[in-house]
């Protein structure tokens, strides 16, 4: 390489760092300003680094096979902000393809177009919905950073308090760490501060009541200002509707979802598959498992097109709370023996819980898991049966075209590098991420590999079903088409 040809390209690389951090204010301005959450392919871009964004763009390469250029996405920007748009969810990768697509010539025309329905509408105002996180574990602190990062002009998911059970004396200042610090997801993005005399917590401007209570019948969500709330009842002590009717009774509280499978009759919904059945009468559901929500859509988008006469979902999934650090008693099978140290075989009712989401499938899957000495992200190993023949090259292309163009993008996502392992996923905000590198396909069967965040992917689906029953979703563009 000659001495030009790498100052070229050191230049090149310092004009898109500058370019990118030009976009910085406009995207904080959409956000601010106009309620308007922008994205590559799924990659959220507010509040992101320069850096960060570039590698948002990049990462389209595995998308559409085109990496994504900042000078690409930096007229749209600037565009949108002329538009005086109301509240919208707007996927910049996804936008650019389609105006590719429509042979790239007029923006402005284009963009009056694809988002005719919200041009015009700045400051429109949509009422938010009080959020109550029951239980404060793994799942409950992802859901807050979750929602603190949504919260916008705070007309979404308002979270006004969690419920826990005294610790400590220092039980605030614990709480407040342990969502400013993670060992897997890394820092908090903000600030915390902490309100000993009124037992509050403050994210990023969001008060949040801390409510002492050893059961929900003492609850009195109402003398906090809460009222028509969502409890989100993260604990797993109560799955079905008897107990979890229990926080229905408390002043202020209106709906309840379980973040675990339901028993009973309770809907398990797995959002991008069954939300629609979703009714405004509906007073508790389940989000189901992390992992039947990591394999339901993509185990739809394969029996929409082939069919499924019938298969095996072996989960490989990281250790949990549940089980134990060194070899202790536990009342479950095997998983007594340490989690750090083993690979421990246990059972799953992911398999069967799929025939709630895809009533189709009921009966055609078995399932088992084997837990591994990892903290987090879990694969999905779906050993099927078709009922036509395929290739590997056509399941990947398809997979690959659900991820990019159907409604089920926010679900499942893509990577086809031979080079990622498990850590590569952990912030993952899809449901799951097909692995097209490992692909096995002989005629009528085909083997997926289905990797997923168990914990943020996960807690991503949740809050999109909190969002859904809130009617707080604002208009996702582009439209299909």
């Amino acid at each position: 390489m000659t001495q030009a040809q790498y100052d070229q390209c050191l230049e090149a690389w310092t004009e898109r760092e500058a370019t990118a951090e030009a976009m910085i204010p406009l995207i904080g301005r959409l956000y601010r300003e106009n309620n308007v959450v922008t994205s590559i392919y799924g990659r959220g871009l507010v509040n992101r680094s320069v850096i960060s964004l570039l590698k948002s763009h990049r990462f389209a390469r595995q998308i559409d096979d085109n990496e994504l250029s900042v000078h690409d996405t930096f007229p749209v920007i600037k565009a949108l902000l002329d538009l005086d748009l109301g509240p919208a969810s707007i996927d910049l990768g996804r936008l650019v393809n389609k105006f590719r697509a429509a042979g790239g010539d007029d923006l402005d025309s284009f963009l009056r177009d694809e988002l005719a329905e919200v041009i015009g509408k700045k400051g429109a105002r949509r009422e938010g919905r009080d959020v109550v996180l029951y239980g404060f574990g793994r799942i409950g602190r992802l859901l807050a950073r979750i929602m603190v990062e949504k919260t916008g002009a705070g007309d979404g998911l308002r979270l006004r308090a969690i419920v826990v059970r005294k610790g400590a004396a220092n039980d605030l200042a614990k709480r407040a760490s342990l969502l400013r610090r993670d060992s897997v997801h890394g820092s908090f993005q903000g600030t915390i501060t902490i309100d000993e005399e009124s037992n509050t917590l403050t994210a990023n401007g969001n008060v949040i009541q801390v409510i002492y209570a050893s059961d929900p019948s003492s609850v009195v969500y109402t003398q906090y200002g809460i009222k028509d709330a969502i409890v989100v009842d993260n604990t797993g002590v109560w799955r079905d509707e008897a107990g979890l009717s229990q926080h229905l009774k408390c002043p202020g509280a209106s709906q309840v979802v379980l973040t675990a499978p339901g028993k009973g009759d309770l809907k398990n919904i797995v959002h991008g598959i069954n939300h629609a059945a979703i009714t405004p009468e509906d007073k508790i559901i389940s989000a189901a498992s992390c992992t039947t929500n990591a394999i339901v859509p993509v185990l739809k988008a394969i029996n929409d097109k082939y069919g499924i006469e019938n298969g095996h979902v072996e989960t490989v999934h990281s250790y949990t709370n549940d089980q134990n650090l060194i070899d202790n008693f536990h009342k479950g099978n095997r998983r007594g023996r340490s989690a750090a140290l083993n690979m421990v075989i246990t059972e799953t009712g992911a398999a069967k819980a799929v025939a709630k989401a895809l009533p189709e499938l009921e009966g055609k899957l078995s399932g088992n898991a084997i837990r591994v000495p990892t903290p987090n992200v879990s694969m999905a190993i779906l050993n099927l049966n078709l009922k036509s023949s395929t290739n590997r090259d056509e399941v990947n292309d398809y997979l690959r075209h659900m991820a990019l163009h159907s409604d089920l993008h926010k679900q499942i996502d893509f990577t086809n590098s031979l080079e990622v392992v498990s850590t590569d996923f952990v912030g993952s905000r899809h449901a799951g991420v097909v692995d097209a590198e490992a692909t096995i396909c002989n005629d009528n069967r085909v083997i997926l590999y289905v990797w997923y965040d168990n914990e943020f992917g996960y807690s991503c689906q949740v809050v999109r079903i909190l969002e859904d029953l809130a009617n707080v979703n604002p208009p996702a563009f582009p439209s299909k088409g």
